[in-house]
């Protein structure tokens, strides 16, 4: 008997909580894992009333979907997909529909898509950002691929996504692995902004000598302003937590090591292979590594003499001021960075991603989530092929004036001996691209000089090659 709206695979945390949201929106919906304990769990921990099943065998949950199939896979990414997938594929039919809202790989994705296009399968690539509460009360869903396949989902991802203003957040993301390559970018301006507010951390307690109580109170109100965010706001928290077995500050007691589970690596090679620039995220990335080197790194620390000073202010909470102004700086452009990657990756691999959609969908539910989205949906209403969002004037007007204190804060950064790459590189990045003459014009001579790379002229078309050993002096 075919009861069931919705099948999941993988009944982790993710898996039961999107089940529970769906439920709770009135779709009849059953699970499957292979633990026993999970698919009683799932039962056990569905609202009362509604309708949620918990199976062991996934022929058991094929034969309870209604048709066309409606399956999500939500297990780890990569060689467990396609586990998945060959598991699943002679217990289909055609013009059954299965979503992978995993965090895998978008090549994988395009494979997957016209494998099983061609037994007449429809596959979708997923994102979801919002971590366990996104998925049980609301997450930023970014679906792409199959577009007959969106069609028969796109009432139920309305429903249990997250809503801004009254509108859910979830959207088209577009063509083939749209959905997963929207995702990937997602995380690579995650890592961005973490990098960011943690070096404004490491200003605020080693530049500024603030206790973690004083720091809270800094987030706190950065929170209630133009930075409002759910980075900052959960920044903000983390500082009064107390440790359960020492009852010191938690933040102090965790090791300075900081995992990743591939997407922001991902990114950065991606960019690379568009000739796309996006340093902060790199930055992130190659930070998160260097955390890891946690030995080497002691050992570094005894040869080097590199300890953080205070830094001198002549009034402490107007120079918070302007790190608050810094980091609102910072967050414009790792957005900036992202969505140009996503402007870009869509024209190369005609993924028609709608640039608008992206930060509309974005707003609410998910990691990156923040006012300043909603400047972006703006400027992308009125130019959605806007090649970089600091060429709009709204958003510029908003970092003109805020460059000066970006400066400051770096520079005293620097002389404090306080690491500060993330901020050092967004500087830089913006610096560069308003910048009418770069001083690439000397490094295209090097390559000429000893490679006959040619170059292009100011003054005429065409390439160039000198003889450079023979100088005019």
């Amino acid at each position: 008997m075919r009861d069931y709206d919705f099948g999941m695979i993988g009944l982790g945390v993710m898996g039961q909580n999107l089940l529970f949201n769906m439920a709770d929106k009135g779709f009849s919906v059953i699970g499957y894992d292979k633990l026993e304990e999970k698919a009683l769990a799932l039962e056990s921990g569905a609202t009362a009333n509604t309708l949620v099943k918990g199976v062991t065998e996934l022929q058991e949950m094929i034969d309870g979907l209604s048709l066309p199939r409606r399956i999500m896979m939500l297990v780890p990414a990569g060689k467990i997909v396609d586990d998945v997938i060959a598991e699943l594929l002679p217990l289909l039919a055609p013009g059954d529909i299965v979503i992978d809202a995993g965090n895998s790989f978008y090549k994988d994705t395009v494979r997957r898509v016209q494998y099983l296009k061609e037994h007449d399968i429809h596959f979708m690539g997923m994102g979801i950002s919002g971590g366990e509460k996104g998925a049980r009360y609301g997450a930023s869903l970014m679906p792409g691929g199959d577009r007959t396949a969106y069609n028969h989902v796109h009432n139920l991802l309305q429903a249990v996504a997250a809503e801004v203003n009254g509108e859910a957040c979830t959207a088209y993301m577009g063509n083939g692995a749209a959905g997963h390559y929207v995702k990937m970018v997602h995380n690579g301006i995650e890592y961005a902004m973490m990098q960011i507010i943690s070096e404004v951390y490491d200003i605020l307690k080693n530049g500024l000598q603030l206790h973690n109580r004083q720091i809270h109170e800094v987030f706190k109100k950065w929170n209630e302003g133009r930075l409002q965010s759910y980075l900052v706001q959960i920044t903000a928290d983390i500082f009064l937590k107390k440790d359960e077995f020492t009852s010191a500050d938690l933040v102090d007691m965790i090791l300075d090591k900081a995992g990743s589970k591939g997407t922001g690596k991902w990114t950065s090679q991606e960019a690379m292979d568009i000739y796309i620039s996006i340093p902060t995220i790199d930055t992130a990335v190659s930070m998160r590594m260097l955390s890891w080197q946690k030995e080497e790194r002691v050992l570094a620390s005894k040869l080097y003499a590199f300890p953080a000073t205070v830094i001198d202010t002549n009034d402490q909470d107007v120079f918070i001021d302007k790190l608050e102004d810094a980091l609102y700086v910072a967050f414009i452009i790792c957005y900036a960075q992202g969505l140009t990657m996503l402007q870009k990756a869509s024209a190369e691999y005609s993924m028609d991603i709608p640039l608008k959609d992206v930060v509309k969908i974005w707003r609410g539910g998910c990691i990156i989530r923040s006012l300043l989205l909603e400047d972006f949906y703006q400027a992308f209403v009125k130019d959605n092929d806007m090649t970089n969002i600091l060429l709009d004037k709204n958003i510029a007007n908003l970092i003109s004036p805020r460059m000066e204190a970006f400066r400051e804060v770096v520079a005293k950064a620097v002389m404090a001996s306080i690491a500060s790459g993330g901020l050092q590189n967004t500087l830089a990045y913006i610096e560069n691209y308003a910048s009418e003459k770069m001083p690439t014009n000397l490094i295209q001579a090097q390559r000429d000089y000893f490679g006959a790379h040619q170059y292009e002229r100011i003054d005429r078309e065409g390439m160039f090659h000198t003889d450079w050993d023979s100088l005019n002096f």
